[in-house]
């Protein structure tokens, strides 16, 4: 039975121990030599068995991995933790270089990707399709229905809307005085017993700017409206 390996290809033997800590999930802080050592030698081993030629640097790596393993056996393994220390910030500063290096790579993306401009095709307006006598009756009676929507409505349209007169507030102003200008005493009821609503609003209205200038002043009931003549303007006619 033969056996097959998809191996990853990596750029040293750093990027495989990164490779190795993120895939078994290890403390780069509080790195785990020999579990890393074991992972590292299968991998070496693999490469090998692949007919893949093992650089160096790769050999130096296992190598130093042993050393360490080796000393933190000894009774007194301070050089184990200054080893281990060391190769923790080598790991730490390759892991930022590499982060640096894909975001400049995907800043630098499409930059040498240069495309062909679109080519101009000769447009051809014929219409192609075919229908059947009845459909294109049918189309051409919804635009026309659509078309006598779109009309604005007849004047007959309109014939139910009753237009107000309006009355200009000036003339009940002269209306107010005149009524006024002999007795100088009229009821206040006087003023609003005939006419229309509008001809009743511009009254009231007209009533109020007379106060307002004192020229006419009203009860305190509001029973009666006096004419002030001391206040007169000019001659009524």
């Amino acid at each position: 039975m033969q056996l097959n390996f998809k191996l990853d290809v990596f750029e040293g033997p750093l990027d495989l121990l990164l490779h190795l800590i993120s895939k078994h999930k290890l403390n780069i802080n509080d790195i785990e030599i020999s579990k890393l050592l074991e992972q590292y030698l299968d991998v070496i081993a693999e490469m090998k068995m692949a007919d893949l030629e093992v650089a160096s640097e790769f050999l130096e790596m296992a190598a130093r991995l042993v050393y360490i393993k080796t000393v933190s056996l000894l009774p007194r393994h301070e050089e184990a933790e200054d080893l281990k220390k060391e190769l923790t910030g080598q790991l730490l500063e390759y892991q930022a270089c590499k982060a640096a290096a894909a975001r400049l790579a995907l800043q630098n993306n499409g930059y040498n990707i240069f495309v062909r401009q679109p080519e101009k095709l000769p447009i051809d307006k014929t219409y192609m399709r075919e229908h059947l006598s009845d459909e294109l009756l049918f189309a051409y009676l919804d635009v026309i229905g659509k078309a006598k929507r779109k009309l604005p409505p007849p004047a007959s349209a309109f014939s139910g809307i009753v237009t107000k007169r309006m009355v200009s507030v000036t003339s009940r102003i002269i209306f107010v005085l005149r009524k006024l200008y002999n007795s100088g005493k009229v009821e206040y009821n006087q003023f609003f017993a005939t006419g229309d609503r509008s001809e009743m609003v511009a009254t009231f209205l007209a009533m109020l700017e007379l106060i307002k200038s004192k020229r006419i002043t009203v009860s305190d009931d509001n029973t009666y409206v006096y004419f002030d003549r001391t206040k007169r303007a000019g001659q009524i006619q």
